[in-house]
């Protein structure tokens, strides 16, 4: 069996002493979510939260947890404490991929070709006078 000690530390509580702080002792092998603790390394997780005026997500940061929902119990504790979120979305961060921004130049090439899509490309009457 393997004990896992929990400190819980309290506003004003300085860790260095035996002052404050309460101490869990829990025997078990398993954590809540059903996995094995025993040299467990945890994914480390993407963080977006969707703010109260914002239509989107933004990356706030990452943290790591066992499962996702560890993972949004975590995000929700570190990243909206001051009730600034409305939904939270927590990613694996080895399933996120990205281009490389080297080849940024041959990437976005095929855009430019459409110059249809550029608002210069129309002529306007005169009589639109802000564009």
């Amino acid at each position: 069996m393997m004990n896992i000690q929990i400190r819980k530390f309290y506003y004003g509580d300085i860790p260095d002493t035996n002052s404050g702080g309460s101490v869990t002792t829990e025997s078990s092998k398993v954590s809540p979510s059903g996995g094995d603790l025993e040299g467990a390394v945890w994914p480390l997780w993407e963080v977006f939260i969707r703010s109260k005026q914002g239509l989107d997500h933004k990356h706030v940061g990452s943290l790591k947890a066992a499962d996702a929902q560890m993972a949004i119990e975590n995000a929700r504790d570190v990243y909206t404490r001051r009730m600034e979120g409305v939904s939270i979305w927590v990613v694996e961060s080895k399933y996120i991929h990205a281009s490389n921004p080297d080849e940024a130049e041959s990437l976005y090439d095929p855009a430019n070709d459409k110059v249809y899509r550029h608002p210069t490309f129309y002529d306007l009457p005169d009589e639109v006078k802000h564009m």
